[in-house]
Order: structure tokens, then sequence, then C-alpha cells
């Protein structure tokens, strides 16, 4: 209760701000406010009337890909160097981030749809893929719509449950990593059935050109 009573003092003075520049810091990994317990107070500060919906939803999404953005172009300018150097505290090693890299490789960019939800990554999410230089489109394609979707989440929360938003709040959070690595789950299941779908065609293929081939040699 004391971290929400933290929260409405912020919004009580700055309002707006709290998004646009509170945000950000979340995803700097200086989460002062929150970013859940901020967005939930927000829709449900929207749901009160206190807050206009759309500009406190637009602000919120800004603040979100304000957050993105930053982090994403540290990470990018600071490459390695930045996770070589600071990595050891957050039991970052460089063998982590190959594999890390490979993984993005295969199946990566749609994670990051639903990696922001997961407690302890969002704050590094722009870092890693800008240390890993993942190409800005697929930040534009994947990066911004989970963030999107991370905000939108949280304010239907506050905004749906109105005054039992705390109550929701602390459900969701303790059980949130488990939805998270499902959907995550599901996701790669997914791609995996499709590519073993794909699999057999393309080993096909070879066989009928070569059966087409044969009487051709015959003459």
């Amino acid at each position: 209760m004391n971290l929400i009573a933290f929260v409405e003092r912020l919004f009580d003075q700055y309002a707006y701000l709290v998004l646009l520049l509170g945000l950000p810091l979340d995803f700097i990994a200086l989460p002062i406010p929150p970013g859940n317990s901020t967005l939930t107070y927000t829709g449900y500060l929207a749901y009160k009337g206190t807050l206009s919906l759309w500009p406190s939803l637009a602000a919120a999404l800004g603040g979100a890909w304000i957050g993105v953005t930053v982090t994403y172009g540290i990470g990018r300018l600071a490459g390695m160097p930045l996770l070589n150097r600071y990595g050891k505290y957050l039991f970052i090693k460089p063998s982590f981030v190959e594999r890390t890299q490979r993984y993005y490789e295969r199946h990566g960019n749609r994670m990051l749809l639903f990696l922001f939800f997961v407690p302890g990554i969002r704050q590094f999410i722009g870092y890693f893929i800008g240390v890993l230089r993942v190409p800005y489109r697929a930040v534009l394609l994947y990066a911004y719509p989970g963030a999107a979707l991370w905000v939108l989440f949280f304010f239907a929360i506050g905004y749906g449950f109105g005054e039992q938003w705390t109550l929701v709040l602390n459900v969701v959070e303790r059980y949130l990593i488990y939805l998270s690595a499902g959907a995550a789950l599901t996701v790669i299941g997914v791609l995996l059935f499709r590519k073993w779908r794909r699999a057999p065609r393309k080993n096909r293929r070879p066989s009928r050109n070569a059966k087409k081939a044969e009487p051709a040699e015959e003459a």
C-alpha cells in the first residue's frame, strides 16, 4: 500500500508528466514509479474521470515508446562493451549474450510481444536488443507493439475494475510470470509446428524434380 500511495502522490502533483517521464525511467531500470502500478492507477483515474481517457492513454503509450527508443539507442551505441562492463553486476555473461543472439536469429523478434510482461526483464529489453543490433524495423514491428500491449493490459485493469484495481493488480502480478511463460511457450510451439509442417514439402520437391529428369537421361 505504501507503493500505491507513492504513485498516487506523484499523480496528484504531476499528472500526465508521470507517464511521459516516469515510464521511461522504468525502462531505464529505474522503476520510479513502478510501471505496472503506474499504468493501472492511470486507468483507474481515467475510470473516475480524474484524467481524460485518451490523453492519459496517449501519454502512457508515448512514455513507454520513449523508454524503448532511448534504451535501444543506448544499447546500440554502446554495444558489447556495455554488457562486458556492467553485465557482471546483472549476472549476464558473454556466453549468455551469444546464445541469446542465436535465439533471436531464429524466432526472438516475436518474443518481444510478450517479454514486456515478464517481471525483471522489461527493464533490460531495450538495452539488449540494441546491443544485439536488432534492426530498427524489428523494433517497430515487435518492440513497440509489445510495449503497447503491456500499456493497454495494465491500463485496462484500472479502467475496467475501477475501485477493485489494487486487488486485481496484486493477483495479476502474482501469476504474471506464469502467464508470460505460457504465452511464450505457446508462440514457440506454434513456430516450431509451422516449421515442421513446411519441412516435408521442401524435402519432397527435389525428389519430384529428380523423377522428371530420369526420362530425359534415358532418351
